[in-house]
Parts: C-alpha cells; sequence; structure tokens
C-alpha cells in the first residue's frame, strides 16, 4: 500500500497535465509513467457503432420482378407449353413479326422465367443491377440461355430497370437413352451479373423530410436512449429523442449534403446496447440449446433418471421324453427386465450466471433431449428467470 500511495502522488502531477492538455517531458521518465496513468485510469464501457445496431428510415432496397423469355437452349426448353408460345409470339410482334394463330413453334430451345432483382437505395437511372433468372415451366436447363429484353417492375407497378444477357448457370443435368439421369445442383436457375440496368429512381424524402428516424433492429428502450444521448452529445441537445422503443427520432437540417453529413457522423458514433432480455433457445428436433448470459436460475432441486423396460422374446425345442410317444414342440420363452437410471438430486443454487447453469446441467449427465424437460420443468417451477422458446 505504501509503494502504491508513493506510485500515486508521483502521478498525480501528470495526470493534471494531461487533464489540462500540457504535457511535459520528464528526466526521470515521466512520459512512460504519464501513459501509465491513462492506462490506470477507467476503461469505457464497451458500445456499438449506431450503423450496427440499425437503419434509417425509408434508406433501403427495393425487390424488382419480371416475366420474360429465355432462348437459344440446347433443346433443354419447356417443350410448347402453351404460354411458352404465346410468349414468343409476343416477342415477335415487337419487331413487326405477325404469328398466325394456328403457328405452333417448337419451344424445346425456348423457356419462360421470372426475373427478380434488388434494387437498392438511391440507385440512380444508369446503374446496373444483378439478376436472378428462374425457369417457370418444365424447362430441364437453362444453361447456354440468352434472357430477351424485358422490363423489372416495382410493387407498385411501374418500370424500374430493363433486363437482358447472358444466363451464368452454376448446375447441370444429363439424360441417358436408357431412362438414367444426373442433376448437379439447379440447373434451371441462373444469373446475370449487371444485367439490368436502373431506369427509375425511388423516391426516399431524404433531402425534404422534416427529419430522419433511426430504427433499431431490435427493440429496447434502454439501448434506444442510449442511441438518443449518443447523437445529442455529439450535435447538441434537443437534436435527437427516442419516440419508442424501436425509433430515434433526428431533427436534421435540410439539403442532402448536410444530411449527407451527418448522417456520416451519426453512424460511426458509439453507443452502449442493453444487455438482452434473459433467454434459452431449444431446438427440439436437432436438441440444440443456446442459453444467453443474462439467464439466471433461483434455488432449485433437481433429479434426472431413466426408466428403460426391456422385453426378450426367445423360442426353445421342447424334447418328448423317451418312449413318449409324444411329438417335438416348440416352446416361446419371455424375459422382462426393468432398468432404472438412479440419480441423486443436484442442488442449484440460487442465482447462478451462465458459466454455473452449464455446469449444474452437466453433472446430471442430461442429454440434449433431456435437457429440454428439465429446462420446461424449471420454468414451470418458477426458478428459471428466463423466456423459454422451443422452436
Amino acid at each position: 500500500m505504501r509503494m502504491l500511495s508513493k506510485l500515486m502522488s508521483f502521478l498525480t502531477p501528470f495526470v493534471r497535465s494531461l487533464s489540462k492538455g500540457v504535457f511535459q517531458a520528464h528526466p526521470t521518465g515521466g512520459g512512460v509513467l504519464a501513459l501509465l496513468a491513462m492506462c490506470l485510469a477507467a476503461s469505457p464501457a464497451s458500445a456499438d457503432r449506431i450503423k450496427d445496431l440499425g437503419g434509417f428510415q425509408g434508406i433501403r432496397s427495393n425487390q424488382l420482378t419480371g416475366y420474360g423469355v429465355v432462348v437459344g437452349l440446347p433443346g433443354t426448353g419447356d417443350d410448347n407449353l402453351e404460354y411458352t408460345v404465346q410468349s414468343l409470339k409476343a416477342v415477335a410482334s415487337r419487331f413487326g413479326l405477325q404469328l398466325p394463330a394456328s403457328a405452333n413453334p417448337g419451344m424445346k430451345n425456348a423457356a419462360v422465367v421470372l426475373v427478380t432483382a434488388d434494387l437498392p437505395a438511391f440507385a440512380k437511372p444508369g446503374q446496373r443491377l444483378d439478376i436472378t433468372v428462374a425457369s417457370m415451366g418444365k424447362a430441364k436447363s437453362l444453361r447456354g440461355g440468352s434472357l430477351i429484353l424485358m422490363p423489372l417492375l416495382g410493387a407498385d407497378g411501374q418500370i424500374y430497370a430493363m433486363a437482358q444477357g447472358n444466363l451464368a448457370v452454376g448446375g447441370l443435368g444429363a439424360d441417358g437413352k436408357d431412362g438414367s439421369s444426373i442433376v448437379v445442383n439447379v440447373p434451371s436457375t441462373g444469373r446475370i451479373p449487371e444485367g439490368a440496368t436502373v431506369e427509375r429512381a425511388v423516391q426516399t424524402g431524404f433531402e425534404t423530410s422534416p427529419g430522419l428516424t433511426f430504427n433499431l433492429a431490435r427493440a429496447d428502450f434502454t439501448t434506444a436512449q442510449n442511441v438518443a444521448a449518443s447523437i445529442n452529445a455529439r450535435f447538441g441537445a434537443g437534436i435527437a429523442e427516442a419516440t419508442d422503443a424501436v425509433s430515434v427520432y433526428v431533427r436534421a437540417p435540410q439539403g442532402g449534403d448536410v444530411r449527407a453529413t451527418m448522417m456520416s457522423a451519426i453512424e460511426n458514433l458509439d453507443a452502449t446496447s442493453a444487455e438482452p432480455s434473459a433467454r434459452v433457445i431449444v431446438n427440439a428436433r436437432t436438441g440444440t440449446v443456446v442459453i444467453n448470459s443474462a439467464v439466471r436460475v433461483s434455488a432449485a432441486a433437481v433429479t434426472h433418471g431413466k426408466l428403460t423396460v426391456r422385453i426378450d422374446e426367445r423360442e426353445t425345442v421342447v424334447q418328448p421324453g423317451p418312449f413318449s410317444q409324444g411329438q417335438t414342440a416348440k416352446e416361446q420363452k419371455s424375459g422382462v427386465a426393468v432398468d432404472e437410471e438412479k440419480h441423486p438430486m443436484f442442488l442449484i443454487e440460487g442465482g447462478p450466471k451462465l458459466a454455473d447453469v452449464v455446469k449444474a446441467v452437466n453433472a446430471i449427465g442430461a442429454s440434449p433431449a433431456d435437457l429440454v424437460a428439465i429446462l420446461e420443468a424449471l420454468k414451470e417451477a418458477g426458478a428459471l428467470k428466463a423466456e423459454l422458446i422451443v422452436l
């Protein structure tokens, strides 16, 4: 204690100089001692970046979908499906070619498909999107096909992109003349990297809305308050306020450039995330059990055992006595045994943490299936202070 007091008395001048923003080298190694003083100071609590806790409302991707035709397939197409024929006639009519109603062109080299894509936030006309193409009909494979120009629509029915290009298919299939076949992965689905061009931007109201709303990925009143406090500490009191367990409203000035700068600064601020609520997740099918660090168990006594009933059936041959004129016969013999595993009652002390819970469960030798029954019993008894979720 005496050595510690001397050390602290020696460090005090350097700590004071640091608090004033003044630091001078000391001939006896004051720079090293000042650094040591900074290390001895209380370290801040662990925190997460605000951008990792959620996102701003309205700034999200939008799903696009469309209906099109893939041509150029090596005989693996839809093979004369009615709507495939109609689709091909519609494509031909774009170029002034009118096929008669009785025409029934072979369609083994074509397939009707659904095309999907994600339109990122702030996507502008001219930008490229990756698209996914999936067969709607009987096409066995889309390998080698090309998608004909087709529109991609949003949920409002408006055209937001145009798609076209050659498919990249990861799967393959092959058929033998004797009927045998082999399929690797999914050949009826493919991708076209940068296969769509954005034609219309989605209006987000980012520049003109009265304010911005930050939504947490996980609802928690404490975390929402911490996020608002972190923003107010950086930009001033009253700039942000938590409106509920998910949303934090931010009063932002008008103008895209000013808001972009402000949002960049907000996203990189640190905010303490509240400890999650106590939960025990049990997957009864796989036997997986996940217990988070907030789980507590009050004092409880647990015993667990198994009762196994085993019945053995066997046949024996019975021979008649000599000169008895009897006949050889079969006789059924059954063996019934009961095996009960004995486990002494195990005491769980009150208020243990996660490590203690795991040790207690391992001590009674419970299998994953038995663990589910034990946790449910603890929950019913009021000893398990957590939400029990069984998948």
